[in-house]
């Protein structure tokens, strides 16, 4: 063979290009703990959001009185991409973060192989319905503490004991405005579901 001769056959599907292996993540917390930012931050699209606004009514039942400045809120999903590198591509899931719009979250976890949970230390309560609903799912998962206005309320062991996770359980802190943060916690959970697998 020639090197002006095409290959073809064995030949040609070794070289072939493959597309990136598609993985879903979930990106799950509580109300306005930066879910949609994180998503916005690092996705290679114009990301898909759901956000309508914050009306009189929701007002008087989320409480807004640490995010004053939120006028919208995701009442069903965000959606975003990101390629690590060429073999892998990441699919983004965000919840939403109101106990109304739980029924949701079942089908936005189905296929997903692990989650970041994102936590504004100033209102962990808001947190502990994600953190439990991962461990009864099995979802492997990380707390990621979001930096809010730079500053972390708490620390990470402060954090992991006052939400009762296992040591197995990364928790880190974040700022979901900046893509290299977003991407090295996503990166810590892709680093748990794989351990699962090879565990």
């Amino acid at each position: 063979m020639t090197p002006t001769e095409p290959l073809t056959g064995a030949a040609a599907a070794r070289t072939a290009v493959r597309p990136p292996l598609p993985v879903k993540l979930v990106i799950a917390g509580g109300f306005g703990v930066g879910k949609t930012t994180a998503v916005g931050a690092i996705s290679e699209i114009e990301p898909l959001t759901t956000e309508a606004a914050i009306t009189e009514v929701a007002a008087g039942v989320d409480d807004l009185s640490l995010t004053p400045r939120k006028s919208t809120t995701t009442v069903a999903m965000d959606f975003g991409c990101i390629t690590i590198d060429p073999t892998l591509k990441l699919y983004l899931f965000g919840t939403p973060g109101q106990e109304r719009f739980g029924f949701m979250w079942d089908d936005i976890v189905e296929g997903a192989v692990g989650a970041l949970v994102i936590v504004d230390t100033r209102r962990l309560d808001d947190c502990y319905a994600a953190v439990d609903y991962f461990e009864h799912k099995g979802v492997p998962f990380a707390v990621a503490i979001n930096a809010f206005d730079g500053v972390v309320e708490h620390s990470l062991k402060e954090v992991r004991w006052a939400l009762d996770v296992s040591e197995g359980v990364p928790v880190l802190a974040f700022d979901a405005r900046e893509r290299g943060s977003v991407r090295d916690a996503l990166l810590v959970v892709l680093e748990q579901a794989l351990a699962r697998t090879e565990g």
